[in-house]
């Protein structure tokens, strides 16, 4: 590694020249750092539920070398490039990790997207229903039909929170009534996101893509029903992408417990059997992506103790957690260690368009995480580094532990913890 660079790799047995300092990690799993393009930050605006010192502190621990922050949940949402400035000043000097940005595409701020891209963001999210904040409304078929040329154009991926209201619409009217007992009980809240809205959504999307070029990214994937959707669309040669997180990889809703709203996500966790097609989308590579969609909030917004899933924050704190949780169940499944790197740097990395990221070879920058894939842990919440210690995975058992993680040749945490001041950068598409 040479000015935070890969300069090059050297084979067993080869001479390494004079002055090279070596770093010897034993038998430990040496892996280009994660990238992780789902991340819900919260700042400014919302920086009690999370800020980019707690959550890249989180990243750091947990092998993560860049995160790309999602537009909402901050005040103001990065619709604009005002916006975009606010959040760059509230990160400057304070992020452990790399940071990009995505924009906002939501109802009435076409014109916004355009100096949005020039202004460097590395692509753009919207949902297609609501959000769950009144200030990133969702979008129709017409909104994004407006400014998918621009993409198309620019080939920067418009990420979309892929649910349609009707089939949603249609499950709510079969809910218990509000303040039912049955509230408690997360089959309520299954069947209150039904496959169909992810499935539909989908299909939409593949119609746009087809319609307009322009490259199109599901995320947070939960539906096995619409994998088949997906995959025709790559077999058609379409610019149509798919993530899944580590926690509809890893939970089941039949073993959620009454109350539990830790676990409550939109899209929900779904079946046993689901999450098994969801396994066998990603070894096919019909699924691109293993992303964390840390969302969290603050803990009253959860409803821990009214325990009601209908009426709690949807969104799952996890940042720190991806890689033990990914590989605790592709190791189950007798997936190995490549695959992971590809699903968590090379393919995120790809998707944002960051050319020097996701792969140790030369000329990369020198980002690594080194673990230990054989040891397992105990997740203790209070051991964990995002803002709040509120997360499902509480006394969860899972394989490979996080030894050290490397930021641009530099060591940026240790056995769990961050090391030294933060020193991550902030990135544009501009210098990708």
């Amino acid at each position: 590694m040479r000015d935070g660079r890969i300069d090059a790799l050297i084979g067993h047995g080869e001479e390494l020249g004079a002055g090279v300092v070596v770093h010897d990690v034993g038998e430990l799993a040496v892996m280009a750092g994660l990238v992780d393009t789902h991340v819900h930050v919260n700042e400014p605006g919302r920086t009690e539920w999370e800020g980019f010192e707690s959550a890249t502190r989180a990243a750091a621990a947990g092998g993560i070398t860049t995160l790309v922050d999602m537009p909402l949940n901050s005040i103001p949402p990065t619709t604009t490039v005002e916006a975009l400035a606010a959040k760059r000043a509230a990160a400057e000097g304070h992020v452990h990790v790399d940071v990009g940005f995505w924009g906002g595409v939501v109802p009435g701020h076409d014109e916004h997207v355009q100096p949005l891209l020039d202004a460097g963001v590395l692509g753009f999210k919207s949902f297609l229903i609501e959000s769950g904040v009144e200030e990133f409304g969702p979008v129709d078929a017409g909104v994004l039909l407006a400014v998918l040329p621009l993409l198309a154009e620019a080939q920067r991926p418009l990420l979309v929170h892929a649910e349609l209201p009707g089939p949603i619409a249609e499950a709510a009217a079969g809910l218990p009534p509000e303040g039912s007992p049955e509230h408690r009980h997360y089959r309520t809240w299954l069947a209150a996101r039904p496959r169909r809205a992810e499935d539909e959504a989908v299909a939409l999307l593949v119609q746009l893509t087809r319609e307009t070029g322009a490259p199109l990214h599901v995320v947070h994937h939960a539906s096995s029903d619409s994998l088949e959707l997906i995959a025709r669309s790559r077999d058609e040669g379409l610019s149509l992408t798919a993530e899944t997180c580590p926690h509809y990889l890893h939970f089941a809703a039949e073993d959620v417990p009454d109350g539990a709203t830790a676990f409550k996500c939109a899209p929900p966790l779904r079946e046993a059997e689901n999450r098994e097609l969801l396994w066998a989308g990603l070894s096919s590579g019909v699924l691109d992506a293993v992303v964390s969609d840390h969302s969290p909030c603050a803990p009253h917004l959860k409803g821990l103790e009214a325990g009601d899933f209908t009426a709690a924050w949807g969104g799952i704190a996890g940042l720190q957690l991806g890689l033990p949780t990914t590989w605790s169940g592709a190791r189950a499944r007798g997936l190995d260690l490549p695959r992971i790197s590809t699903w968590m740097s090379a393919a995120p990395a790809r998707l944002a368009g960051l050319t020097r990221k996701g792969r140790i070879a030369p000329g990369y920058d020198a980002d690594l995480v080194i673990w230990d894939p054989e040891a397992s842990f105990t997740v203790v919440p209070e051991r964990l580094h995002h803002r709040h210690p509120v997360t499902p995975y509480a006394g969860e058992v899972l394989h490979g532990v996080v030894r050290e993680t490397w930021l641009a040749g530099v060591r940026i945490a240790l056995d769990g913890d961050p090391v030294g001041a933060p020193r991550g950068r902030l990135l544009s598409a501009g210098d990708r």
